[in-house]
């Protein structure tokens, strides 16, 4: 059994399972999921678990080369808007129609629990070397 980092068997395997390149959408609970993607959801209650957190998680075992979100966080969910930023200075922005079309060639698509607008992050994964 682990004792630390991702828990969930599912999501813990299909990290493993990520290549150089490979697309991760970590969404909010209203995200519309394409079929195709593999999907592990997390969502349990409105707000549970929250986006930061399964993001924050996320990050801890994943290396990224690049994110892309939404222009509409900006205006409508400010603190998504931040917490994007923060982790990701290069944050390209597409409108939010775009970013459910690029959905389509996600590897994977993590659901959280978040209940605020655009809380929706597409993550290209990168090499640790």
């Amino acid at each position: 059994m682990k004792k630390a980092g991702i828990l969930n068997r599912r999501l813990s395997g299909a990290l493993a399972e990520l290549g150089h390149g490979d697309g991760v959408l970590v969404c909010d609970a209203g995200m519309p999921i394409p079929d195709g993607p593999r999907v592990v959801d997390l969502a349990f209650r409105a707000g549970v678990p929250s986006f930061a957190e399964v993001l924050d998680g996320l990050l801890a075992e994943l290396v990224v080369e690049g994110a892309t979100a939404a222009t509409e966080v900006r205006e409508a969910n400010p603190g998504a808007a931040t917490l994007l930023d923060g982790h990701f200075p290069g944050l390209a922005l597409v409108s939010h129609e775009e970013l459910k079309e690029l959905t389509t060639g996600a590897r994977l698509v993590v659901r959280t629990g978040e209940a605020r607008p655009y809380a929706n992050v597409l993550l290209r994964c990168g090499v640790f070397f």
